[in-house]
C-alpha cells in the first residue's frame, strides 16, 4: 500500500505560515530525567512566549501518553515509537508556523537524533535539563522513583533503564543553580540569537 502513496506538494510553507504570525517556527525539545524540571520549564516558557504574542503549542510527555500514545508501553521499542510519533506531530505544528515546546524524557541518543532528522536541523533546538539522578529522586514529584525502587515500575529511566545524556545539546539548563525564571531567560535569549541567524 505504501508504494501507492505520493507526497502532495503544498505551496504554502511553514516559513510562510510563520511569517504570517511574525515568528520563526521551531521545536524546542526538552530532554532530561523524570523530575528534572522539564514540565515546569516548558509551562513557564510557553507562558512567557504567549505573553510576548507568540503562537505556541506544548507537547508534554504524560499528556501525549494519555491520548496519542496511550496504546504504547515503556519498553525500548514503544519508547522509540512514542518519540517518533511526537516528532511527526511536532513537525506538523512547525509546518503550521508554530513555536513548539516538547517535554519528554527521550532517554536515547538515537531517538533524539530521529526527532531532529524528522523536524530538521534548522527548526530543532535541543535543551538538556541537567539535573542529577539523586536530586530527581529527592524531588520525586509523582512518586515514581519510589515505586521503581520497590520494583513496582519496570523500565524506569535512571533506575533500570538508562538515560543517555546529550553529547552536544544546544542549551544546557542546570536546575540546581538556575530557577525556572532564570532557565526561561536562558532559552528566550538563545531564541533571540537563533532567530537573528
Amino acid at each position: 500500500m505504501k508504494n501507492n502513496l505520493t507526497s502532495q506538494p503544498i505551496s504554502t510553507t511553514g516559513r510562510v505560515r510563520g511569517e504570517q504570525k511574525n515568528q520563526r517556527p521551531v521545536v524546542i525539545w526538552l530532554t532530561g530525567l523524570s523530575g528534572s524540571g522539564k514540565s515546569s520549564l516548558a509551562d513557564a516558557l510557553e507562558q512567557r512566549l504567549v505573553a510576548k504574542g507568540c503562537h505556541t503549542y506544548l507537547l508534554d510527555g504524560d499528556n501525549v501518553r494519555m491520548g496519542l500514545c496511550k496504546d504504547l508501553g515503556f519498553g525500548d521499542r514503544d519508547r522509540e515509537e512514542n518519540i517518533r510519533r511526537v516528532a511527526e506531530v511536532a513537525n506538523l505544528f512547525v509546518d503550521a508556523g508554530l513555536i513548539v515546546i516538547t517535554s519528554f524524557i527521550s532517554p536515547f541518543h538515537r531517538d533524539r537524533a530521529l526527532a531532529r532528522s524528522v523536524i530538521g536541523d534548522e527548526c530543532f533546538i535541543e535543551v538538556y535539563i541537567n539535573t542529577p539522578l539523586n536530586e530527581c529522586e529527592r524531588r520525586d514529584p509523582k512518586g515514581l522513583y519510589s515505586k521503581a525502587r520497590q520494583g513496582l515500575i519496570k523500565n524506569f529511566t535512571g533506575i533500570d533503564s538508562p538515560y543517555e545524556q546529550p553529547g552536544a545539546p544546544d542549551i544546557t539548563i542546570d536546575t540546581l543553580t538556575q530557577s525556572v525564571d532564570q532557565s526561561v531567560d536562558v532559552v528566550i535569549e538563545y531564541l533571540k540569537n537563533w532567530d537573528a541567524k
